[in-house]
């Protein structure tokens, strides 16, 4: 059986062309697109990736504001920028870091964010209409996820599909939109009994629950779909939350580095570029 390596790379090009011809015509009807991103503090994985998205917004066409604020900043004062945000016809989409330092309720913050404008599924009423199956517009991980199993033709309906993490932002929403593709979808977490019996009954399953190389080849029946979702560093080294050896067992896996981070980076334009 030769198995599928889903690269990240060529669904990240199709959906960074797409959009960009959306931006471009946009444009040429006299909108302008800009994403605004805020930073709290000095989470350096805030910031690179931060850094990363402005390149991608830069090179779509579309324009970016950076908000900088110190870790000192008070909750009241985080939320009234989100405000003025809002209320800047200028700006396309929102995007406030996580995590934020712990005085901050990032809940509270991402509740602030004008839905319209909401680039991460954080305001409450996105996500409740995403659970009411109203809507596709998770946050940016989980769609990654399903735009990469899209693209290289990975069936669902009818698949028993095993996420293993039950995040807001990861394991939760993925199992919402796997539902929306007709999948029977079992969540796992730390405290699932008989983790181990679960995933070797599955079909698909979407590793996020952020421990480096968690789910092994034991785990695992043959010809398993596999999309890794962790980013670990092991020995100073980038991996995920799947061990390399599954792949010998899998029908299709996504690699890390190369996979769904590559997507999901892009994904954060596709909702920047929803109203176009």
């Amino acid at each position: 059986m030769e198995t599928l390596i889903m690269r990240g790379k060529a669904v990240a090009e199709l959906l960074e062309k797409e959009m960009t011809e959306k931006i471009e015509n946009a444009k040429k009807n006299g909108k302008e697109v800009c994403l605004a991103v805020v930073t709290v503090g000095e989470d350096e994985p805030s910031h690179v990736y931060k850094n990363r998205l402005i390149k991608i917004a830069e090179r779509m066409g579309a324009k970016t504001k950076v908000v900088e604020l110190p870790k000192e900043t008070k909750q009241e004062e985080v939320e009234a920028v989100i405000e003025e945000l809002n209320n800047d016809l200028a700006i396309t989409g929102i995007l406030p870091m996580m995590p934020m330092p712990k005085h901050i309720n990032g809940d509270a913050v991402g509740a602030k964010v004008d839905r319209n404008k909401d680039v991460d599924c954080l305001n409450p009423l996105n996500a409740g209409e995403l659970y009411m199956g109203k809507s596709r517009w998770a946050p940016c991980t989980p769609r990654a996820c399903m735009a990469t199993l899209k693209h290289y033709g990975i069936e669902l309906s009818g698949k028993h599909v095993v996420v293993v993490g039950r995040s807001n932002v990861v394991g939760k929403p993925v199992a919402l939109l796997l539902l929306q593709e007709n999948a029977t979808v079992t969540i796992c977490h730390s405290r699932t009994e008989n983790l181990q019996e679960l995933i070797k009954t599955a079909d698909v399953v979407v590793a996020a629950v952020g421990r480096a190389n968690f789910v092994t080849s034991d785990m695992v029946k043959e010809g398993v779909v596999i999309v890794d979702v962790g980013i670990n560093f092991e020995n100073g080294k980038l991996v995920g939350d799947v061990s390399a050896d599954v792949s010998e067992k899998a029908s299709a896996f996504t690699p890390v580095p190369g996979g769904i981070g590559v997507v999901s980076n892009v994904m954060v334009m596709d909702l920047l570029a929803r109203n176009l």
